[in-house]
């Protein structure tokens, strides 16, 4: 066990109102893992959370001990509530897991010692179906030149002047979200298409998409559309007998 985590105590202190120090995500480590422990974390205002490197081997990092200094940044944290909260508010939920952020682990409450810092990248957050209440945070890190796997949320704009919708038709989002591996600094929180110039049976597909050429789509078939509009179907009444 590191001395670091041994500094593990305390509650975060509240991150700065800025906004700047709000998408700055403090941490400090925790020693345990576990629902107990978990529980505690969260009676105390703070969210459990882990971080990792998504792929222990990275490109060009097959040399000397590069494996070794990938698998020693998994660390366990803690998040403060407060500050999480906020963060998911501004970025908005369906982003928050296609948006990085920079992290800061410091060895204890109020402690000015910085133990490490760096980019990464939410990839699961866990809530209460019942609530929404956040339990759990999963991050990877995200450091410049780092290639991730991440699902980009697809948002539709266009719909009040697309032309088949003006006649009646329906947007059939079959995509609401697309995979790509992509590097650290080319995430898009999100992907707009849009749907303005689209007639009824008009669709548009995933090579259509324009993004960043680093930016690879991780799909067996690009000719799967995103998106259609289709017409009404309107049935009519049966006649009487």
């Amino acid at each position: 066990m590191s001395n670091w985590s041994r500094a593990a105590v305390g509650v975060l202190r509240r991150a700065a109102d800025s906004a700047r120090s709000y998408h700055t995500i403090q941490a400090i480590p925790r020693e345990f893992a576990g629902s107990r422990v978990s529980a505690r974390d969260r009676a105390q205002g703070r969210i459990p959370a882990v971080v990792f490197a998504q792929s222990h081997l990275q490109p060009n990092a097959s040399h000397g001990g590069a494996a070794t200094r990938w698998v020693a940044r998994k660390h366990l944290l803690t998040t403060e509530r407060k500050q999480i909260q906020s963060i998911v508010k501004s970025v908005e939920l369906p982003y928050f897991c296609s948006t990085t952020f920079r992290l800061q682990i410091r060895a204890g409450s109020g402690s000015s010692v910085l133990l490490e810092s760096g980019t990464v990248l939410p990839i699961k957050i866990h809530r209460n179906q019942e609530t929404g209440k956040i339990l759990n945070l999963v991050f990877v890190w995200a450091d410049e030149g780092m290639e991730l796997k991440v699902d980009v949320p697809v948002v539709f704009k266009g719909e009040d002047t697309c032309p088949g919708l003006k006649k009646g038709g329906n947007l059939n989002r079959i995509r609401t979200a697309l995979k790509y591996l992509c590097p650290a600094e080319h995430i898009p929180p999100k992907i707009e298409v849009d749907v303005s110039n689209l007639d009824i049976g008009d669709k548009i597909f995933m090579n259509d998409i324009e993004v960043h050429p680093s930016m690879k789509l991780l799909s067996k078939d690009e000719s799967i559309p995103i998106c259609k509009v289709v017409a009404t179907n309107v049935e009519k009444p049966e006649s009487a007998r």
